[in-house]
């Protein structure tokens, strides 16, 4: 068994580890100190409840390309987000378009919507590395198209979608962009409000390098979602409709405050270096271990070099969760093996049998993770 001192975490694509200590510092000191419910009460711990939400809120639009915080809200979740964006926009009768890269969080709730016959649902098939070919969002598009989902990047390849050019094809037609920015904001740059897309979610646990517990919605003006939930939201509570305003119509129930707190300071670490600077570092750890992967005799990898820091690789004649169990016990390497919750995407990596083994680089990891993996995985290939 690997000494526990010598753990190579690589599962940042699942959730961020470790943390900033700037992260870890404002999460407990939210949790400890503050101790109220963001938005209810008029004592001072509450009020700074409040400010710390507004200060996330802030944050998550500074890393959005500098939308106008008013329009962003902060669900518990990203699966959450968009249930709410998909559920919130679609019509009864409404056609929608999706890829088969996209990840389980936006093709679950499109199948379930297509099985309960509200709407119709065109799911575009992808390449052997996980990317669309925005032709065929055209080539799909039908009067009745409402809206495009798309993951940014893939979560099992790393590659990065076209949304400038799938946006363009969209707002040609008259329809919305939800994108499942989960594997992109923090490390991508958002050069563009949203990154061209109409609707953006994204958890804070992955790159964001926040914790669980909250999440962002971001919805260009005029972009209104009909609340999934309803309930209190401290506003208008003499009211038993839901408040006009944007966030609080998307966010009843009570608010995770250190999770907010830690998402802030989270945005301000990222800030201070740089989202570029960020990426481009995990980018290169996975560009490395693919190239190394990639030279071993029984290694297929199935990922990209320039997209999110994600390397899917497979071992012939070993299964996934078996390389990914001998990796941990034999020399501390902890990575994800199987299907990363994308349902459809391996019918085209060819992986359709076991998925895959998924090393993911986050701003902590260093050249040494690279090693242990390579020369453990050398040693299972033999």
């Amino acid at each position: 068994m690997a000494d526990s001192l010598s753990r190579h975490y690589l599962d940042n694509a699942a959730t961020s580890w470790p943390k900033p200590e700037a992260v870890i510092t404002a999460w407990n000191d939210a949790a400890i100190r503050v101790g109220a419910t963001a938005g209810r009460a008029a004592y001072r711990e509450a009020i700074e409840a409040d400010a710390i939400r507004h200060r996330a809120r802030a944050a998550a639009a500074r890393l959005l390309g500098g939308v106008d915080p008013r329009r962003v809200a902060l669900p518990a979740g990203c699966t959450l987000a968009l249930n709410m964006a998909i559920h919130g926009l679609v019509r009864p009768g409404d056609h929608v378009i999706a890829a088969a890269a996209d990840h389980n969080a936006t093709l679950r709730p499109l199948r379930w919507l297509e099985q309960s016959g509200a709407i119709s649902l065109a799911i575009l098939p992808c390449d052997s590395l996980g990317r669309i070919d925005p032709a065929d969002v055209a080539a799909a598009w039908r009067p009745a198209t409402r809206l495009v989902t798309v993951s940014h990047a893939s979560n099992v390849t790393g590659a990065v979608q076209d949304i400038a050019a799938i946006a363009s094809i969209a707002h040609d037609r008259g329809g919305l962009v939800i994108l499942d920015a989960a594997q992109s904001l923090g490390q991508i740059p958002c050069d563009l409000p949203g990154f061209g897309a109409d609707v953006v979610a994204a958890p804070t646990h992955k790159w964001l390098l926040g914790t669980s517990g909250a999440a962002i919605l971001w919805c260009r003006d005029g972009v209104e979602p009909a609340p999934l939930l309803q309930g209190g939201t401290g506003s208008e509570s003499d009211s038993l409709d839901m408040p006009e305003g944007f966030a609080d119509r998307l966010e009843p129930g009570t608010p995770d405050v250190p999770a907010l707190a830690a998402l802030a300071a989270a945005a301000a670490w990222i800030d201070e270096r740089g989202v570029a600077a960020v990426g481009d570092g995990c980018r290169r750890l996975a560009a490395d271990a693919a190239a190394r992967l990639g030279e071993l005799s029984g290694i297929a990898v199935h990922s990209v070099a320039d997209g999110a820091p994600i390397v899917s690789f497979t071992v012939e004649h070993y299964a996934p969760t078996d390389v990914a169990t001998v990796l941990e016990v034999a020399a501390g390497v902890q990575v994800r093996a199987g299907f990363h919750c994308a349902a459809l995407v391996h019918d085209h990596l060819g992986t359709r049998v076991g998925g895959t083994v998924r090393a993911s680089f986050g701003p902590f990891n260093t050249a040494a993770d690279v090693k242990a993996l390579c020369t453990a995985v050398a040693e299972i290939a033999g």
